[in-house]
């Protein structure tokens, strides 16, 4: 039963949350039909269905998604046992979640959220609009973990239980994409919850059981207020490589493989009672070119050169992880994405002459670095520049020295790769030592854009620009590669790295 909810007052941080206080009644009238209907339509589900998801990815050690960072929270809890305000689909395009509709001012300084009617925590408590305005408030306060995509908010009031109104100091066209993520988290304002170990959501999914570093059970929560999940119990188990995965799967331990964008789809391939899908990631993997003053790659014309010379076509055919070229800083599945295969085509003839306008000497040794699990990458790259006067000199080195020896300019070219929205930037930032004014400027424009069509133009300008003066050498995407036994289906494809919503997953 619903308990009553305290409306929490008093600015935060600049914040105003106002709003009235809600008394919440007990499951009467219009709600307990609406969970009636839930309970009618159980007919319908599996009830008896479980499915063990394998994954290539770092165990969490806390389900505390407000204070641990990483990704693989965001992979295992979002959509699953929490929601957010906003969702995003599997195309990377937001859509309604726990606001089924919002307007947003001509200015973008005001956005007027509606909220789904009838909604529920999983402990049977109303979620309305004073758990969006204490979220909010929580995550901002406290400083919770997508508290630094909030910056600018000016006020946040709820003026009826079905209405949130966020107000902004000056234009933010990323706060819809924010709101999706971890900044836009509902949380139950009534709850008092061990979040290390449990979770206050209102999703799908409540948590049954947690075995810190190896594994996560999930159990259909009943109260779920949209369509229940198709499977009574969901279990993520954690593996350290691909060939641990394919072996559990060989052995029955579980029903489908989740692997990591550097993971090889070959071995799973190779067994016909696998379905092997490969999707899309908003990761990208980079040849970063050092455009410090120290470096042969300051001059944009030896830039230019490394672009000619470079295969992309060739290089994809041969990573099976690859989903695609890539040829500027924005991926397929991110805002202000275009195609700009029409910079620098593999010519490699043209590739020779710009590097031969340089001298021997001058050019060097060029030191390349290259991730352990980019070993065959690196040679294939180290390959194409046979023939020109470029000495390339490859060291492979574990991540921590790779961050290491870019942060501090030792090296002048690396495989490196870049994760989604959040490093589309790294161009205008000064990142590999790229300076551009116009680049910069383009992106400035992106960031004070008062919508999304002039925010995604913005960012085209931006990606063009960047590209057309080869900052650096994009190479491909990654692909999202799953694994799955024949008799299983409704799983994700796109962003599973990211993402991996289980609702609708089950055996057939």
């Amino acid at each position: 039963m619903s308990r009553h909810k305290q409306q929490t007052g008093g600015p935060m941080r600049g914040l105003v949350f106002l709003g009235a206080a809600v008394v919440l009644f007990a499951l009467v009238g219009a709600g307990w039909s609406h969970f009636g209907n839930h309970a009618g339509d159980a007919t319908l589900l599996h009830s008896g269905s479980e499915v063990t998801v394998g994954l290539d990815a770092t165990a969490p050690q806390s389900l505390d998604i407000r204070t641990v960072q990483g990704k693989e929270l965001d992979q295992a809890l979002i959509g699953n046992v929490y929601e957010t305000l906003v969702g995003r689909d599997q195309n990377n395009k937001l859509v309604p979640s726990i606001a089924k509709s919002w307007d947003v001012s001509k200015d973008g300084l005001s956005y007027t959220f509606t909220l789904n009617p009838d909604m529920r925590f999983a402990n049977g408590d109303a979620l309305d609009s004073t758990d969006v305005v204490y979220s909010l408030q929580q995550i901002i306060n406290k400083n919770y973990v997508g508290a630094e995509d909030l910056t600018g908010l000016k006020s946040v009031k709820n003026p009826d239980t079905s209405t949130v109104q966020i107000s902004l100091a000056s234009p933010n066209p990323r706060l819809l994409r924010a709101l999706s993520s971890r900044a836009g988290i509902v949380y139950d304002s009534a709850s008092n919850v061990n979040y290390a170990k449990q979770a206050g959501g209102s999703g799908p999914f409540t948590i049954h059981s947690f075995d810190p570093g190896n594994s996560i059970v999930f159990t259909r929560n009943p109260l779920y207020w949209k369509q229940q999940a198709a499977s009574s119990q969901m279990t993520l188990r954690y593996f350290d490589s691909a060939d641990a995965l394919n072996k559990a799967m060989k052995s029955g331990e579980i029903q489908l493989a989740m692997l990591s964008p550097s993971d090889s789809p070959k071995p799973f391939q190779n067994n016909k009672k696998y379905d092997v899908s490969k999707g899309l990631t908003t990761s990208k993997v980079v040849l970063a070119l050092n455009n410090n003053p120290d470096s042969i790659f300051s001059d944009v014309r030896a830039r230019m050169a490394v672009r000619y010379t470079l295969d992309n076509q060739a290089i994809v055919k041969n990573q099976p992880n690859a989903a695609a070229t890539l040829n500027g800083p924005i991926s397929p599945l991110e805002p202000g994405y275009d195609d700009l295969s029409a910079n620098f085509p593999h010519n490699a003839d043209e590739g020779r002459n710009d590097f031969n306008y340089f001298g021997p000497d001058y050019i060097g040794d060029v030191t390349f670095l290259v991730p352990t699990e980019y070993t065959s990458l690196g040679k294939q790259i180290v390959n194409q520049f046979q023939g020109t006067r470029l000495n390339v000199v490859m060291q492979v080195v574990d991540d921590d020295t790779l961050s290491r020896r870019i942060a501090n300019g030792d090296y002048k070219m690396a495989i490196t790769t870049m994760q989604g929205s959040n490093d589309v930037g790294a161009f205008a930032n000064g990142t590999f030592g790229y300076q551009n004014s116009e680049a910069q400027q383009d992106y400035r424009n992106a960031l004070t854009s008062p919508n999304d069509i002039d925010y995604q133009q913005n960012l085209r300008s931006y990606a063009k620009t960047a590209s057309s003066d080869a900052a650096s050498a994009w190479l491909y995407t990654e692909s999202s590669m799953v694994a799955a036994d024949n008799n299983v289906t409704g799983y994700p494809r796109n962003m599973t790295d990211e993402l991996l919503p289980l609702r609708d997953v089950r055996t057939k």
